[in-house]
């Protein structure tokens, strides 16, 4: 199987089902950003390929099915309306996020500033994970009431998810969060 086909070379893809659409169509630039918030988890993770830290494992096994849940909403984002998705979220796949931040929330020093991104890599990396998932929802939004809403909340509540992790993994690590100087 070749890698290019050649079909987009005019600035179109295909949706599922087969249905060509402009690349720079809604579904495209939502279900495009889900697969760079996949991409920018992966480039996370490597950073933390080699450390180690108390409740390791179960981290990396988190982020496995949440690798594999964004990339069954990309899919969901790339069905067109009024065809049948093969995956769908259910309420269970936010739930999950909902428990998740609060276990690594109650470990983490309370929050009395907004906080700047960065410390370790693997914890910068979430941070933009975080920020290229708020864009995957406002693109999800332009698609109005042909999404199912259950959409919206997973990517709402993973941009949550992201940051507590990120603050996770650089407490885990020993690194300190910058918080904004007001009027600095």
């Amino acid at each position: 199987m070749k890698i290019y086909t050649k079909t987009g070379d005019k600035g179109t893809t295909s949706l599922i089902y087969g249905q060509r659409v402009a690349k720079n169509n809604a579904r495209v630039e939502a279900y495009g950003s889900c697969d760079e918030t996949n991409s920018v988890i992966g480039l996370a993770l490597s950073h933390l390929k080699d450390v180690s830290f108390e409740g390791k494992t179960a981290f990396d096994d988190i982020f496995y099915k949440i690798q594999t849940t964004l990339f069954h909403v990309g899919a969901e984002l790339a069905t067109p309306a009024g065809k049948e998705v093969k995956w769908r979220l259910k309420e269970e796949d936010i739930t999950e996020l909902e428990n998740q931040i609060d276990i690594w929330d109650s470990e983490l020093v309370s929050l009395t500033n907004f906080i700047l991104p960065g410390g370790h890599p693997g914890g910068a990396a979430l941070h933009v994970a975080r920020t290229v998932v708020r864009r995957a929802e406002r693109s999800a939004v332009s698609l109005g009431e042909e999404l199912n809403p259950l959409v919206l909340s997973y990517l709402n509540r993973l941009s949550d998810f992201l940051f507590v992790a990120a603050r996770y993994v650089n407490a885990k690590l020993g690194q300190s969060e910058k918080t904004l100087r007001p009027n600095s």
